[in-house]
């Protein structure tokens, strides 16, 4: 019999919030955490704005500890450590504990930085540790090292869909007998002038300057682009079984996952959402779960003319008409967009939308785009039934990565 996987411990760091508890209140009140940048590198660049953590992580670590991490992978840390706390501290054979932890992009501030550093200073001064910071898996190796797994750490790199397939691989470490517990989810932190120069000559970014609060605005009919945010988010997950026997408080419950790919296009979405769709589809099926048990959507939304009504045809397809009795979020519009980060901050919210039957609204929507036809949450949090209940959360990745995740409530 496979074994159930729940959901013992979250830790996050975003930019309305250094920890989950004041992420959560200020999602919850629709506060957005999205700034104009303060650095001169922003002078030429087209978009100036970005979601930054509300609190550095490097004020959080020890400073010699910092100095040897890459910002993503001290998110990773900050993070780690407070999902590691919220579990209750789990005591488990080394041998049967994992890590999985994804990004998208990985240190490239470090890899600038250290670039900088050779121009001007040479060979000499580049430091020891820039290997290690720069590596995709570096924020895993980190995590893994913190906690002091050995059932397997793994880097899931695939895009802004990198921290929910995390959450996935970790799970199916747990159903396959790997592991009794394994903390997983996603980090980034790539503001940074090259990486927002790239973005923006794609023009995935809002230029919306002048309005950092109301940049973000999934699914509103005046949207311009995503808004780039940093932070990360970690899940302890562990086997129903082990859970029960240590006596841990369960916050919620990782019913199945679907992963696909669209085949269309490197950076634009499939149109018709066939992708999104079947990864919805299969995750339904992997919970067995129907259409109709669906309450909650948080949706990839990120702010782009063309992927939210991607997304929108899809979950339409995948739900039909049960699409209408499930309400949909859009969260990025408050955090930005955490790319290999976001799946993860996301599946926190879902989980704790579930724990609270509140849905967060979707900031800044002020006139629904006419192609979106769902039920999406705005102004103020919606109720949920009670009961047992069940949502999605999607993650979509440039490369054509889809990956939807579904959880019940504890």
């Amino acid at each position: 019999m496979t074994p159930q996987v729940v959901i013992t411990g979250m830790g996050a760091t975003t930019p309305v919030g250094g920890d989950v508890p004041t992420s959560w209140a200020n999602v919850l009140a629709g506060r957005p955490g999205i700034r104009v940048i303060e650095e001169d590198w922003t002078h030429d660049q087209a978009s100036k704005i970005a979601g930054i953590m509300a609190v550095d992580p490097g004020d959080v670590l020890d400073r010699v500890q910092a100095r040897k991490m890459d910002r993503c992978e001290q998110a990773a840390v900050v993070a780690a450590r407070e999902a590691w706390a919220h579990a209750g501290a789990p005591e488990v054979d080394p041998l049967r504990l994992g890590a999985v932890v994804g990004t998208g992009i990985g240190g490239i501030r470090s890899l600038m930085e250290a670039q900088d550093t050779l121009r001007e200073k040479g060979a000499s001064r580049i430091s020891p540790h820039l290997v290690t910071m720069i590596m995709p898996n570096g924020p895993a190796a980190m995590v893994g090292l913190e906690i002091g797994a050995r059932a397997g750490v793994h880097a899931p790199v695939s895009a802004c869909a990198s921290g929910a397939e995390a959450i996935s691989y970790a799970a199916r470490m747990i159903q396959s007998g790997r592991a009794d517990v394994v903390i997983a989810g996603g980090t980034e932190a790539c503001i940074h002038a090259v990486p927002m120069a790239g973005f923006a000559s794609m023009r995935a970014l809002s230029t919306r300057n002048d309005d950092p609060l109301g940049a973000s605005r999934p699914y509103d009919i005046d949207r311009d682009g995503f808004v780039m945010g940093e932070g990360a988010g970690l899940l302890v997950l562990e086997s129903a079984a082990f859970a029960a026997a240590r006596g841990a408080t369960v916050y919620g419950v990782y019913a199945g996952s679907g992963l696909s790919a669209d085949g269309h296009h490197i950076a634009q979405p499939d149109p018709h959402g066939l992708g999104a769709a079947r990864a919805m589809v299969a995750a339904l099926a992997d919970a067995g779960a129907s259409p109709a048990d669906v309450v909650h959507v948080n949706a990839h939304a990120t702010s782009t003319p063309q992927g939210d009504i991607a997304e929108a045809v899809a979950i339409r397809a995948a739900l039909g008409d049960d699409a209408d009795a499930a309400v949909v979020t859009g969260t990025k519009s408050m955090t930005g967009h955490l790319l290999g980060g976001a799946g993860a901050v996301e599946s926190i919210f879902t989980i704790l939308a579930l724990r609270d039957r509140l849905v967060p609204p979707t900031a800044n929507l002020v006139s629904l785009d006419p192609e979106v036809h769902l039920d999406v949450a705005a102004g103020s949090p919606r109720p949920l039934p009670a009961g047992d209940l069940l949502a999605i959360n999607n993650s979509f990745g440039f490369g054509g990565h889809d990956v939807a995740l579904v959880f019940r409530s504890a």
